[in-house]
């Protein structure tokens, strides 16, 4: 008998995990606690639900005998969205992820990231090189993150309702507004945080160590720049993503098969 999809997308109950300045977020876990970890992060206005469950990356990975943990940034899904865009740098994202390892006592594992959760992958992966033993960063950018993002657009619509007319920020509003439970404040504030971190240079030797599959969408405007960071890591590679833009990538079948293959080399 077919398991019904209501099943196979099943979210378990959040378990809240405090970082920060007390910040609460909602973390998730699939399988047995003892197996190998793989932590996955979504990326912008998204949440674990929506990048990662409803596209079956937690069936595969934890039919692939997993230990998978969830976790929804904050400003996203069912954790805290504070409005202070300071409590949205890079660093403070990056560190949000060590505390979740902490706490589950999670010493070594994998890392999973879309977009922003690809960003902050990068840099959880350069500073914590005794744990993250491979990455999977998928549609992530060399550059100021999220630039394509007009604030002064943003603020105007949340201000007054403005239209938007800039076609990438109108694509940033429709992305917010299909996940229930966004608060567009708190991702503007992310997106100001953002914008204040350090970029992502590949001529640097800022760069992962240790192995990372960059992926992306062959239609998505990134991907140059997104081949351009995987010559940049050591152990780099470049996976293209056929016939995916940067908002659909997450739900390609190639991706997910490309990424348990490299998450289960050793």
């Amino acid at each position: 008998m077919a398991v019904p999809l209501s099943e196979l997308n099943r979210m378990p109950d959040p378990q809240m995990v405090f970082v920060g300045e007390g910040v609460r977020l909602a973390t998730y876990t699939w399988g047995d606690p003892d197996a190998p970890a793989v932590v996955i992060v979504h990326g912008f206005a998204s949440s674990t639900r929506d990048n990662w469950v409803l596209t079956g990356w937690t069936r595969m990975l934890e039919k692939a005998g997993y230990f998978v943990l969830g976790v929804d940034q904050r400003g996203h899904g069912l954790s805290d969205k504070p409005h202070d865009p300071d409590g949205y740098d890079i660093r403070a994202l990056a560190s949000d992820m060590e505390t979740v390892l902490d706490t589950y006592l999670v010493e070594e594992a994998r890392y999973v990231g879309y977009s922003l959760g690809a960003r902050v992958g990068w840099q959880v992966a350069v500073d914590l090189p005794d744990r993250i033993t491979r990455a999977v960063l998928g549609g992530v950018p060399e550059g100021i993150p999220l630039a394509r993002l007009d604030l002064d657009q943003v603020r105007a619509y949340i201000a007054d309702g403005t239209p938007v007319a800039d076609a990438a920020t109108q694509n940033y509003i429709a992305l917010t507004e299909r996940v229930p439970g966004n608060d567009l404040n708190a991702l503007l504030a992310l997106a100001e945080g953002m914008r204040a971190s350090r970029t992502i240079d590949p001529d640097t030797a800022d760069a992962p160590q240790q192995p990372v599959l960059f992926a992306t969408g062959s239609q998505d405007a990134i991907i140059e720049g997104s081949r351009h960071l995987a010559s940049s890591a050591p152990q780099g590679r470049f996976l293209e993503i056929p016939d995916r833009h940067h908002f659909n990538a997450p739900g390609s079948r190639a991706f997910r098969e490309g990424a348990l293959a490299f998450l289960s080399e050793h």
